[in-house]
């Protein structure tokens, strides 16, 4: 197939999946062209079938807002146009399922481009729900061939709050279960905890949803209790404030920001814990990611993280906000060797069996071919 892709180029969840599942489409001999204002981060290399289109947009200076939707709109066009692509498929339905729909109606003359859009949380649950967006979102959804959700809490959401009549398709998200893989941690381990402290790690964009603050206040307790430290990966609005707590909380020795990081294998390997208290979380791809790599992980009891997780046996749920529940249930893993043991080994195979990429990419694929079929 000829596949276009478009989504965000950035370190959030929707341009991973987006990204990974070009690479492995091309992988299998889909020719993946992406359509977006910048390289995707994760396309780091050369890969055979892979294009790459960059949106421009005008500066003309009675534009005083970019006019990116439109801009989009037109390469999506071009591309199809001139690369006869059987399908786009558009990641986070702001603005990209809207510039796919206006593509499709300039092309429809000459080509029958069917347009697959997936929902990934924030489109839907936050930025979807602005009085000025909602309406737009709702007519978006509806008129792509085929929509998809990354987990059946989105689905549901999606079907609630804007009354959606349409299918939607449940394709849950994916982790390449031999590059995020249990492997002996190299010197970084020792720079990051030089006594053999007890590594806590949250990655993030460090927006107010994921709470990140609350990682900072359960490391405040488990310290108490046991020498470890806490790993922050990523930046966003939230940092500041979190440096300040630390300040406040004279936890400063005890907790490392490292910013946004490409070599996230590596670093989760040197971890113990995967905190993720998040307010919302339409899946949870940061922590599929650290139980691909052994981590047990101790989360919030919202979104799709219940669907991703296994209380009891691959983790911990807490309600958001319970700083104090999650803090005991990491101290109780951290000082107890068994069962750490055994909760790491099932997060482990929970990710290789549910979630490794050898299973969900075929289902996008099929999913292509029904869409075209129709």
């Amino acid at each position: 197939m000829k596949i276009g892709i478009t989504c965000y180029p950035t370190y959030g969840g929707s341009g991973v999946i987006a990204t990974e599942l070009g690479k492995e489409l091309a992988l299998k001999g889909h020719e993946v062209h992406f359509v977006s204002y910048a390289l995707p981060f994760r396309l780091t290399h050369f890969v055979e079938n892979i294009f790459f289109h960059e949106v421009e947009t005008s500066t003309y200076p009675l534009f005083e807002f970019s006019l990116y939707t439109l801009a989009l709109a037109s390469k999506m066009v071009e591309v199809i146009r001139y690369e006869n692509l059987d399908l786009f498929h558009v990641h986070y339905a702001i603005p990209h399922a809207t510039s796919a729909y206006l593509a499709k109606q300039i092309v429809k003359e000459k080509s029958d481009i069917k347009i697959i859009t997936t929902l990934h949380g924030t489109d839907i649950s936050l930025v979807g729900l602005e009085p000025s967006f909602s309406h737009l979102v709702k007519f978006s959804i509806e008129q792509s061939d085929g929509v998809t959700a990354v987990s059946r809490y989105l689905k549901g959401q999606t079907l609630t709050n804007y009354k959606i009549e349409k299918d939607i398709c449940v394709i849950p998200n994916f982790v390449d279960t031999e590059t995020f893989s249990p492997q002996a941690p190299g010197q970084l381990k020792k720079h990051l905890a030089p006594n053999g402290e007890k590594i806590l790690i949250h990655t993030s964009n460090f927006r107010p949803v994921k709470r990140v603050s609350d990682t900072i206040k359960i490391l405040n307790i488990v310290a108490k209790e046991l020498p470890c430290k806490l790993v922050l990966i990523g930046d966003g609005p939230d940092r500041s404030e979190c440096e300040r707590l630390c300040r406040e909380l004279d936890l400063c020795d005890k907790v490392i920001f490292l910013g946004k990081q490409d070599g996230l294998a590596e670093i989760l390997n040197c971890g113990d814990l995967f905190l993720i208290p998040s307010q919302s979380e339409s899946f949870g791809l940061a922590a599929l990611e650290a139980m691909s790599c052994g981590l047990p992980v101790i989360s919030s009891s919202v979104g799709g993280l219940p669907e991703l997780m296994s209380h009891n046996e691959t983790g911990y749920i807490a309600e958001f906000g319970d700083v104090e529940r999650m803090a005991k249930y990491a101290i109780e893993l951290l000082t107890n060797e068994k069962k750490y043991q055994t909760f790491s080994a099932n997060a482990r195979a929970r990710a290789v069996e549910k979630f490794d990429k050898s299973i969900i990419i075929p289902q996008y694929e099929q999913y292509y071919k029904e869409i075209l079929g129709n």
